[in-house]
């Protein structure tokens, strides 16, 4: 898969639909890559939220989970995605935890793809890691 900028990303079905050796479970898969994008767009559109508040994030990492489950007709489909953010800060201004929880809700109102899709997408709550 060739993507903006010349970057390459080997792809391939999942090994849990397609079994090897007709699919790699090195590649990324199409239900990773569409779960990384929820992921990526709710990180970066959080970023530019907090740095707007006057917040600096030190680190912001995300081990996100997709589930999938059949439709009403049988379909396999990515039903839920759960965001689980942890995130440190520096500097002298820090967010309190309803500060973070606005900023996360916030940034799903604002990302394209969250937007742009029918998946249940949830962000647990996590404290915040104190940078100094």
């Amino acid at each position: 898969m060739d993507l903006d900028g010349g970057f390459t990303m080997p792809a391939s079905a999942s090994p849990s639909v397609v079994p090897v050796p007709f699919s790699n479970p090195a590649h990324v898969d199409p239900e990773e890559a569409f779960v990384a994008s929820i992921s990526s767009c709710h990180l970066l559109t959080y970023l530019y939220l907090a740095s707007r508040q006057g917040f600096c994030v030190h680190h912001y990492r995300d081990e996100a989970v997709g589930v999938m489950t059949r439709n009403e007709k049988g379909v396999p489909w990515v039903s839920s995605v759960t965001l689980n953010p942890q995130i440190a800060y520096t500097g002298d201004k820090r967010p309190a935890p309803q500060d973070e929880e606005r900023l996360h809700h916030l940034a799903h109102e604002q990302c394209f793809i969250a937007n742009s899709i029918k998946t249940q997408v949830t962000v647990k709550g996590t404290p915040h890691e104190q940078i100094t």
